[in-house]
């Protein structure tokens, strides 16, 4: 897997967890569960790509 591809991934995940935290009382209710809950994955799954990159 190319490891440009997976940097620019990481940095989005991690962007993206950071904007929900800090504007978490500007998001509608209805939506905050379903942000926080995609972002997660996508930050887990940035973990994860990370450390498949460190292993192969």
């Amino acid at each position: 897997m190319n490891s440009s591809n997976i940097l620019i991934f990481t940095i989005c995940a991690f962007a993206l967890g950071g904007i929900l935290i800090m504007s978490k009382d500007n998001i509608p209710p209805k939506m905050k569960r379903g942000l926080a809950l995609t972002a997660v994955i996508l930050v887990a799954a940035a973990f994860g790509l990370i450390i498949y990159s460190f292993l192969a």
